[in-house]
């Protein structure tokens, strides 16, 4: 009996090791913790709305992981407030929609086990579908193979319209956006950023799955956008990926040249030994390196930003070069080969193109079939490139082709002005953005913190 009992104790503690490792241990959040949110459904836009969302990025605590990617994060919206820029743009082109944004509020975390976890946080009403911009490799040639694939990157963004997966779901709201009154929708994809107000007690739960094997890499298509996503990893020769959140905002009309910037490492990086080479907690310092701001005709906004400092919690201070591989945006931003951010390039030609020859149908009688209902067509036709079903309407009710031309030039002038004369893009980076920084360390001595007087 002793013996059994002898034996069942020894076998529990050799267990005992292994089950450790099967969970994360228990630790708190500190309070001013970001935590960025996305919502993988599309959600109605009314007040009192259950918003479920999943973390974009995992929660690391002194190097240990205590959320992980995808937790899910429940809420509400608890108002809607009225979007005024968007209400005149759809004015103009005969939406009466009364847009809204909705302001939401975070409070519920459910954790790995079922169990849930109550968090206070911060509203939010910035909601935004998040781009990843990811920096291409070094560009060969001049001006002219800038030009041409800016062009083709372009065209490709025009593709994807039709090929990429949501299609028909785009293909609605393009209808519903002709309307004069649709529904309105908070859109899947839709992120926020929110700080936990109040620190955060999280039990033991058990460790996330292993990221599951990757699939052999697809062979992009022409259309297709040429984007690897930057991985974490740190080279035995020094050079790092490295996960950061800026502190503060930046913005290509708010920012000057040389203004200090700092951002704070929020995953750990590890050598391939498993040594901690990059503690969580570490801090970029560097400085604006680079602005414009967004101008008339179409010029965008260019902001650059480099880092040359990286502080680790215990003061120990090194120069670094660094170069931004990857950033988070609200707007189509690009970053080139050098880092510098700048808006996505678009197509100019294409829209005001086709509505120029939609808005030329009604006084195309050339062809000996102008009949009433033939015109009538025609006319239905050049007003809906102008006002949607507003403008099909009057087209079909007036009978005017002069009329509904001009209903159809109204439509294409105002896609020719906001390509082509209006003020560009701003770039733009909020508090807490997640940016992603190759850095290598010089060749020269630390740079020492001042002593302390």
């Amino acid at each position: 009996m002793r013996l059994n009992r002898t034996c069942a104790l020894l076998f529990a503690l050799t267990l005992l090791p292994v089950s450790s490792l099967c969970q994360t241990g228990p630790g708190t959040v500190p309070a001013g913790t970001p935590l960025a949110v996305t919502i993988e459904r599309n959600a109605p836009m009314r007040s009192g709305e259950t918003i479920r969302g999943r973390l974009l990025y995992p929660i690391y605590v002194d190097n240990r992981l205590l959320l992980p990617k995808a937790t899910v994060v429940s809420g509400e919206v608890v108002a809607l407030r009225s979007d005024h820029s968007r209400r005149v743009r759809a004015l103009l082109g005969g939406d009466f929609t009364p847009f809204r944004t909705p302001v939401v509020h975070f409070t519920g975390i459910e954790l790995a086990d079922g169990s849930s976890v109550v968090f206070n946080s911060g509203t939010a009403a910035d909601g935004a579908p998040i781009y990843r911009a990811v920096a291409p490799p070094t560009a060969k040639g001049g001006f002219v193979r800038r030009e041409f694939d800016a062009g083709v990157s372009a065209v490709r963004s025009d593709i994807a319209i039709f090929t990429a997966p949501g299609k028909g779901d785009r293909l609605l709201q393009f209808v519903y956006g002709r309307l004069p009154y649709h529904p309105q929708r908070i859109e899947k994809g839709t992120s926020w950023i929110v700080e936990t107000t109040a620190s955060l007690n999280l039990p033991a739960q058990p460790a996330p799955p292993p990221a599951p094997q990757q699939l052999p890499v697809h062979k992009p298509r022409l259309w297709e956008e040429r984007a690897t996503p930057a991985a974490q990893v740190a080279n035995d020769n020094g050079a790092w990926i490295v996960q950061a959140n800026l502190e503060e905002s930046l913005s290509s009309e708010n920012s000057t040249k040389g203004q200090a910037i700092k951002a704070v490492v929020v995953e750990p990086i590890y050598a391939t030994d498993h040594t901690l080479t990059v503690p969580q907690g570490a801090t970029l310092l560097g400085a604006v390196t680079r602005v414009k701001p967004a101008r008339l005709f179409g010029r965008t906004g260019v902001l650059s930003f480099s880092f040359s400092q990286l502080t680790l919690p215990n003061a120990e201070t090194q120069t670094v070069e660094t170069r931004l591989t990857g950033a988070d945006s609200a707007a189509a931003v690009a970053l080139n080969s050098e880092g510098q951010a700048q808006s996505k390039p678009q197509d100019k030609l294409a829209v005001p193109f086709i509505l120029a020859v939609m808005a030329a149908r009604p006084l195309d009688q050339d062809r000996g079939r102008a009949g009433a209902a033939g015109q009538t067509g025609r006319n239905a036709i050049g007003g809906a490139a102008g006002l949607g079903l507003v403008g099909t309407v009057v087209g079909l009710a007036g009978g005017s082709p002069y009329a509904a031309a001009g209903i159809g030039y109204w439509g294409a002038a105002r896609a020719v002005y906001s390509r082509w004369i209006a003020r560009g893009q701003k770039i733009a980076f909020a508090k807490d953005t997640r940016i992603i920084v190759e850095t290598t360390p010089r060749r020269s001595a630390p740079i020492k913190p001042d002593p302390q007087p």
